[in-house]
């Protein structure tokens, strides 16, 4: 595609807008050779590109995150470790880092909360993940609240916090050991709720499959299941419900 053909058609009133926009959103990534970066995927979906960290070398990652940041574009990079962070620290000092949710951003323009989504979780030990899922949502507009430790061994603590849930567009429920929470939640609310299973558990856990065959197998309606300790992809699905909600 010619690019300033395009925008001498539009100029020209050649092209309406919403053609213009149409052959935008098939323009190609930029071909970084180890990389293939879609720096138009938010015209398309609405959110822009995310990194996920884990397994990429020090030199790959510093060279992704820059060439976003110089697209003028908030950048969110998932499952970072904390040499990654010191390294792209280097080459954009302006970085931050969770170690808790190993999230990695760039915030070059402020977005406004909107709308409500809620993250809950079984236990403390589900929090990195329900971290994950949080933060992800804060990053593209949502606004937060957090309801942690309020699993089904002590029921009354959930039931304590039905005025938080009641405030949500869409709920997240993070769990491991049984994960029994998402259902307990999906049989409370009118509100979707979209449960994640942990890797938190003994043995018979196996590894989180027990909590997301319990999420799976749920009679509780209104219930959607990502996979295990998936917060990203739960945050995502969650802020895209709130988005719509919210309009």
């Amino acid at each position: 595609m010619d690019l300033h053909k395009l925008l001498e058609q539009v100029k020209n009133n050649e092209i309406d807008i919403a053609q213009a926009e149409a052959e935008l959103k098939k323009l190609p990534y930029e071909d970084l050779g180890f990389a293939k970066l879609d720096h138009h995927r938010s015209l398309r979906s609405g959110f822009g590109e995310v990194i996920f960290c884990q397994g990429k070398s020090n030199d790959h990652l510093k060279e992704i995150f820059v060439r976003f940041y110089e697209h003028d574009t908030n950048v969110l990079g998932t499952r970072a470790s904390k040499e990654q962070y010191e390294e792209v620290k280097k080459v954009l000092p302006m970085v931050e880092y969770d170690p808790l949710s190993r999230i990695l951003s760039v915030r070059k323009i402020e977005k406004e909360e909107q709308g409500c989504v809620v993250v809950c979780t079984g236990g403390t030990s589900d929090i990195p993940v329900a971290e994950e899922a949080a933060q992800t949502a804060e990053f593209f507009g949502s606004k937060v609240i957090r309801v942690y430790d309020v699993g089904v061994a002590g029921i009354h603590r959930l039931l304590s916090k039905m005025e938080e849930l009641h405030k949500a567009n869409c709920i997240i429920a993070v769990a491991g050991m049984e994960g029994a929470l998402g259902g307990v939640v999906a049989g409370l609310v009118d509100k979707p709720v979209i449960a994640v299973p942990t890797s938190i558990g003994y043995g018979a856990n196996f590894g989180g499959l027990s909590a997301l065959l319990t999420m799976l197998n749920s009679c509780a309606e209104g219930l959607a299941v990502v996979n295990i300790d998936n917060g990203f992809g739960a945050g995502y699905i969650a802020t895209q419900i709130n988005r719509l909600r919210n309009e």
